[in-house]
């Protein structure tokens, strides 16, 4: 009998176990497969996540009455009964219905792992890639200003924009290329980004102090430019985009490949763009304006149950004209520069023919741009791990010399190292947190210029950081803190004279005449950086965001090391060893509504910064501007605290009874206060704002929309927005370093259709920017200070933006 029981308890829970089901099936929305969507019985902790296909499947389930919940980010969560009897395999399939409301849209940049919009205290702006297709632009940057508030861009041509978020720019606005940091020479003001805006699925913009997850240079905020390479259904999948701008003659082909095997995508493209001078009412046409981009991008991916892995190359080469300004006195026709040191007053007319010729002038920059990386991310137990490697090379080199047109002014190369790894711990307590360390190795190399503004210089930037976030209820609560290290180093470095050729040229420290332009130098930075905030939400439509951060950025190398002059700036920038890191304290608080007619956002911020560092003219004694190069201005770098605060605001209303309209305004405001009491004084007020400031932004559009299909088309739009700058009164006077720039609203039309399937479709985009051609400077425009003179015949200085300008766009999906 013993013997009897004892077999009998070693044999039940094999028994048991044998007669547990199975539960399985298939996770969908909209007919396609949701990823890595989590499958839970309640009461239990028996859970799964799909498959790369959206399979799931759920063994040794007790017989019985079980509730399973499935949820998935950015779809809504469903539960459902289900009833298991003996050891049957129960098959359940699921279509989730995604989120209404944009709150529940899922972001990646600015936090450690994906985060809905509702659960990120931070202010985060996304662009969807049907909102940038919409978005007619002659550049990536200029689409986002159009799309977000509180964006701007500092602009030298219709080609070259450097973005701006509330005011800040430069080095303290970091790019981001599928999450890695572009590296370019972001420190010029001619030195645009180096990326194809074709092949983008999805913008992310975080608006404040992101140095949390990416150290120094987010100080005003990251732009995350991330690729399209969506395919869930196997097989092959193509689109081909072609634009025309009437304006400058702009026309811009692309064509992306897609193929899926079922377990890797792989995903190839192809750009070219090529523009002539554009135009406007007052200077015609701009001469040297026009510009050549190619680029190419190839990306292969797979996904697994143990996670992702991705490699990707890109090649960005683009031939771009640059523009100096002078002109005729009287006729304030432009002219061209043919020998090294004429006389301005005595230069040759450009000819009609050179204005409107695609063919690029002898005077311009080029930049190649190559970008190798991989990243993948492993599950571990609970947890998960990022890795991500980059390599990048920007090869940049600008040809002013007429008198050898193959001789570069300009020639450096910059060679970066990117790497990340960061782990996902196990939720403990509900708490999901990340440690993480990141950063990037570089080096520059002056190449066999003639001119050089900034050293050869080595850099290692290294930063730790853990994040943590956790939910009570309806309230979300998140944040963390970073220490950053940063070495840049050079050497002595001498310029001596080509005895052959004239021009300057690097050389060794005993080379006769050999001048010392940059004493050898090595420093560290360090910085503590950190950010804490909360979201309430009032209810599934309404919530309420707050969030304060410490920010951190490390002056920059011309801001430190520069020496000389910038020939495609025409700026002889003089930096100042002695800088110290910039840190930002910046306060935000946000109010959001998604209600059944509109939605509402108000975003209220205040940004202190210490030791904020920004141009000026150099001046001499008597206040005259100092000259070393001829034909040159002269900027030193300046450092003192500052403040900027501000708001933007959206109001969008869709009608219900009325779904065929939308009337969209967003509004969007910043003043920035230089806190140098001293020069305040000095200058009787002249220094009292920060320079490169823009102005109030209102834009209103009215979009009308037809429902339905009509034969072969379907999502037929118009719409007219007015767009409206209000005047910049407040600005960075001293020295005339800026100047007084009045108001202006421009007027823009827009249309577009469907025509065919889902799958085979051509997509049709019409858009008439500026339509009563008006002639206005945007106060962020560089082109505004390029003016060899002091009075002008018609009473306009600088050169003026551009005029009327229709294009057209074709994207056909196959």
């Amino acid at each position: 009998m013993r013997s009897l029981l004892l077999f009998m308890l070693i044999c039940f829970p094999i028994i048991t176990n044998a007669q547990d089901a199975v539960l399985k099936g298939k996770v969908v929305a909209d007919g396609m497969p949701v990823p890595y969507a989590s499958v839970l019985i309640s009461g239990t902790k028996t859970g799964t996540r799909t498959d790369s296909a959206g399979y799931y499947e759920l063994k040794g389930i007790k017989p019985g009455i079980h509730k399973v919940t499935f949820s998935s980010i950015s779809f809504e969560s469903q539960r459902h009964t289900v009833i298991i009897t003996g050891t049957q395999t129960t098959v359940l399939n699921i279509s989730l219905k995604p989120y209404s409301s944009n709150l529940n849209e899922v972001v990646i940049t600015g936090v450690s792992r994906a985060t809905e919009l509702r659960k990120n205290p931070v202010p985060v702006a996304v662009m969807s890639k049907t909102s940038i297709e919409a978005k007619v632009s002659t550049n990536i940057i200029e689409s986002i200003v159009k799309g977000v508030p509180g964006v701007n861009a500092v602009t030298t041509g219709p080609n070259i924009s450097k973005p701006f978020i509330r005011g800040l720019g430069y080095n303290r606005v970091l790019t981001l290329y599928d999450g890695i940091r572009q590296e370019g020479q972001q420190w010029g003001d001619e030195h645009g980004i180096e990326i194809d805006a074709y092949g983008l699925g999805r913008v992310e913009v975080v608006k404040g102090p992101a140095s949390l997850t990416y150290g120094s240079d987010a100080l005003a905020g990251v732009i995350n430019l991330i690729p399209d390479i969506r395919q869930d259904s196997t097989g092959f999948k193509g689109d081909f985009t072609t634009e025309y701008h009437s304006n400058n003659g702009m026309t811009g082909n692309s064509l992306g490949l897609g193929y899926n095997t079922g377990n890797w995508r792989y995903s190839l493209r192809g750009t070219f763009k090529a523009a002539h001078d554009y135009r406007n009412p007052v200077d015609g046409y701009v001469y040297n304006t026009g510009f050549r981009e190619m680029n190419f991008t190839g990306i292969a991916r797979t996904d697994k149950k143990w996670g992702y892995a991705q490699i990707a190359a890109t090649l960005y080469n683009n031939n771009q004209e640059i523009p100096d300004g002078s002109r005729d006195s009287l006729t304030r026709r432009f002219t061209k520069q043919v020998s090294e040191d004429d006389d301005i007053k005595n230069r040759p007319l450009v000819t009609d023919e050179e204005l409107r010729a695609y063919t690029l002038a002898p005077l311009r920059q080029s930049i190649k741009h190559y970008r190798l990386y991989g990243q993948s991310q492993f599950k571990i137990g609970q947890g998960s791990a990022y890795l991500m490697t980059g390599l990048q090379r920007n090869i940049r080199r600008e040809f002013l010399h007429p008198s050898d047109i193959n001789q570069a002014s300009l020639d450096i190369i910059l060679n970066t190292l990117n790497y990340e790894a960061r782990y996902n711990l196990p939720s403990f307590s509900d708490i999901e947190s990340t440690i993480g360390v990141n950063g990037f190795y570089q080096t520059n190399r002056n190449q066999n210029g003639t001119t050089f503004p900034i050293p050869d210089y080595n850099l290692f930037d290294i930063g730790t950081y853990i994040f943590a976030k956790k939910s009570f209820g309806k309230v979300d609560v998140s944040g963390g803190v970073r220490y950053d290290n940063r070495r840049i180093r050079w050497h002595n470095f001498y310029v001596g004279t080509d005895a052959r050729t004239g021009f300057d040229r690097q050389v060794d420290a005993g080379t006769p005449g050999a001048e010392l332009q940059f004493p050898a130098f090595s420093h560290n930075y360090t910085g503590l950086s950190g950010s804490f905030g909360l979201t309430y939400n009032i209810t599934g439509r309404l919530l309420i965001k707050a969030n304060i951060a410490r920010g951190y950025r490390a002056p920059n190398i011309t801001e430190i090391g520069s020496n000389g002059l910038d020939p495609g700036a025409h700026i002889v920038y003089l930096g100042n060893r002695t800088f110290k890191p910039e840190f930002s304290l910046q306060q935000d608080v946000g109010f959001i509504a998604y209600l059944n007619n509109m939605d509402i956002s108000l975003e209220l911020f205040n940004n202190n910064i210490d030791n904020y560092i920004y141009q000026a003219k150099l001046t001499d004694e008597n206040g005259n501007p100092v000259v070393i190069v001829e034909g040159n201005t002269t900027y030193q770098y300046q450092q003192s605290k500052a403040r900027l605060y501000g708001a933007e605001l959206t109001w969008n209303l869709r009608p219900e009874s009325v779904k065929w309209l939308a009337f969209n305004n967003s509004l969007a405001y910043v003043t920035g206060i230089n806190k140098n009491e001293k020069l305040i004084q000095q200058s009787n007020g002249a220094a009292k704002y920060l320079p490169f400031i823009p102005p109030l932004h209102v834009r209103s559009e009215l979009k009308f929309t037809i429902p339905g299909t009509y034969g072969a088309f379907s999502k037929i739009f118009a719409g007219i927005e007015a767009d409206m700058y209000g005047e910049q009164d407040r600005f960075y006077a001293l020295d005339d370093t800026e100047t007084y720039t009045p108001a202006y609203t421009l007027i823009n039309l827009s249309a577009g259709a469907t025509i065919g399937t889902r799958k085979k479709c051509l997509k049709l985009f019409f858009q008439a920017d500026n339509v009563f051609n008006k002639a206005y400077q945007s106060n962020l425009n560089r082109l505004k200070y390029f003016e060899y003179y002091q009075q002008s015949p018609n009473s306009r200085l600088g050169i003026y933006n551009m005029g009327r300008n229709i294009s057209l766009k074709v994207v056909w999906g196959f």
